[in-house]
């Protein structure tokens, strides 16, 4: 892939955007936030937590990703008896007397964490480490993992019994944090329809894995102006309570707020933000417009708030 310049690649990621949304808009009826932040976790080379009641179409929409951008794709169940070898691999006995390291899912381009709140820590945590450092270590062994590597994982917000929430500071390891609401009445009877006959989709293959890495090489590239980058990372700095820059709200109802590692996906968000939508530098509405994921699972509230019923969202949009 060789573009004159980094404006013509820009338009080149704009475009695909477009196509990639058409592909999986024949499959997946309504969810449109939802698609946009999963492709941008994507092409800005993070992670993305789904969160939504069952039966909203979380596993499909992954699988129709991995399916337009021809990436290889797994899917892991997370349960309460899953080891960290089962996602890993493990290393067994050969014919031949030596060990060998049979590889786990996790060695795909898009993984499918299913549940993974219902996994014991241990296990989350054999995950996330992949998720940092895109390696896998056994036995005193390194593995790469295949490149992209991106994990989406899902949770379940109803029943909490028998789960094991995932601490904050693994919460931070994902670029987004996307809740799935219910569809609207018009596009519950599109999905029903569709999914109730005979109707088989062909999608087409938009992107490949090298066109994906030179895309979030892209991103990176494009330019920010100093008052747009100031403005990303005063806004995750106004969410620490008792610092110099918290507004008054931060400090009556948050008890946390978001670390650096929001500043800095709130800069990369704004900027994919930006080329998708065809521009080629972000503005502050890019960064507003993907704020909101960002840094919902990275602010905690206090009592006051809970007891006041003032939802994290509404917190985050008082900031703007």
């Amino acid at each position: 892939m060789t573009y004159k310049s980094d404006i013509e690649a820009i338009d080149a990621l704009s475009a695909s955007y477009k196509k990639i949304r058409e592909e999986i808009g024949n499959v997946i009826i309504g969810q449109d936030d939802v698609v946009k932040s999963v492709l941008i976790s994507i092409f800005s080379n993070g992670h993305c937590l789904l969160v939504g009641v069952p039966g909203l179409a979380k596993t499909l929409l992954v699988h129709t990703v991995a399916q337009v951008l021809d990436l290889s794709y797994n899917r892991i169940q997370f349960t309460p008896d899953l080891m960290p070898s089962d996602i890993v691999g493990s290393e067994i006995l050969g014919e031949d007397r030596s060990f060998k390291f049979i590889r786990g899912p996790v060695f795909s381009n898009i993984i499918l964490a299913d549940e993974i709140n219902r996994t014991p820590p241990k296990t989350q945590a054999a995950l996330l480490e992949a998720m940092q450092e895109k390696i896998v270590t056994v036995g005193g062994q390194t593995y790469p993992l295949p490149k992209p590597f991106f994990v989406l994982a899902t949770q379940n917000p109803i029943e909490q019994e028998g789960t094991y929430p995932l601490p904050e500071a693994q919460l931070d390891r994902f670029m987004f944090n996307v809740f799935l609401s219910y569809p609207s009445f018009q596009d519950e009877v599109r999905v029903v329809k569709n999914t109730t006959a005979n109707k088989q989709f062909d999608l087409q293959k938009i992107l490949n894995a090298e066109q994906i890495m030179y895309f979030q090489k892209l991103v990176r590239n494009v330019p920010i102006t100093d008052n747009v980058l100031e403005y990303a990372v005063g806004l995750a700095a106004k969410t620490r309570p008792n610092t110099p820059t918290a507004t008054a709200d931060v400090n009556k109802f948050l008890s946390w707020g978001a670390g650096p590692r929001a500043s800095q996906f709130l800069v990369l968000g704004a900027k994919c933000h930006a080329a998708i939508s065809g521009k080629y530098s972000p503005d502050i509405e890019d960064v507003q417009a993907i704020a909101e994921p960002i840094l919902r699972h990275r602010i905690v509230r206090n009592y006051k708030a809970e007891a006041e019923g003032i939802t994290t969202e509404e917190l985050i949009k008082r900031l703007f």
